[in-house]
């Protein structure tokens, strides 16, 4: 194991481009799942851990067993500004995704495109709703990582169980371009084609003109009379659940 100091551990890992911090069991619990590298768990309490482990993830039992080291509180305490409540905390590597390999896949199943989202938490619960939906993957763009704790932990890790990538734009490539936009058709007439790129904006300014200017198709989440915006993750969700009862 590393001799560093692990208040350091955890605080180079937090810019390290290949490791990813895991803050809580519930996203530590879908790391394992899904075939995270793990490098360390640490906890202050092991018989909390494994109470846990024991309600929500028996499955996981044969991986954990013997890999978490006991810390003291005030040690756990200093290794995020935010104490999780679920007392554990590990370091994983950072899954490498290729991008061209992502958007080449020829299964119908939908990308989707989040364009400069604003907040992390809505990352990762808008990755957290692809999952469940079985997209085929997650591109986001702007300057937010997708893998940063927060959208982890708003994503119960399942970053780690579909394709999740940071890009510095929005990608051209051979996808159906369907851009989710106020001005667009109405959702319950609308069939999402095959292999699409769906690119939702943020909540206060939308979609860029560039993208929209640039999309193939044009489609709008019914709303009532009122109501500006739904949540990213909602809207997600919505859009993707939308494509599900279609197949």
């Amino acid at each position: 194991m590393n001799q560093k100091p692990i208040e350091d551990r955890f605080y180079n890992a937090r810019t390290d481009p290949s490791l990813v911090v895991i803050e809580g069991f519930h996203p530590l619990k879908h790391a394992i799942r899904f075939g995270a590298e793990l490098i360390e768990i640490v906890s202050p309490n092991l018989s909390e851990l494994s109470a846990l482990q024991a309600v929500y993830a028996p499955d996981i039992t044969q991986a954990i067993n013997g890999r978490v080291v006991i810390i003291p509180e005030d040690v756990f305490e200093r290794l995020g500004p935010v104490k999780p409540p679920t007392g554990v905390m590990a370091i994983a590597r950072r899954p490498n995704v290729d991008l061209t390999q992502l958007l080449a896949d020829s299964s119908p199943a939908p990308v989707v495109l989040l364009e400069n989202p604003r907040n992390l938490f809505n990352i990762g619960a808008a990755v957290r709703a692809a999952a469940a939906a079985g997209a085929a993957g997650v591109i986001n763009t702007g300057n937010l990582d997708p893998w940063k704790p927060a959208s982890l932990t708003s994503g119960v890790g399942l970053q780690f169980a579909i394709p999740t990538v940071q890009s510095t734009e929005w990608p051209d490539c051979n996808r159906p371009l369907v851009a989710v936009d106020l001005g667009g058709d109405t959702l319950p007439n609308f069939h999402i084609p095959d292999r699409a790129l769906l690119a939702f904006g943020t909540e206060r300014q939308g979609l860029s003109q560039d993208l929209i200017n640039a999309a193939d198709y044009r489609v709008s989440i019914p709303m009532e009379n009122g109501v500006s915006s739904l949540n990213l993750a909602c809207s997600v969700a919505v859009i993707l659940y939308h494509w599900k009862m279609g197949q």
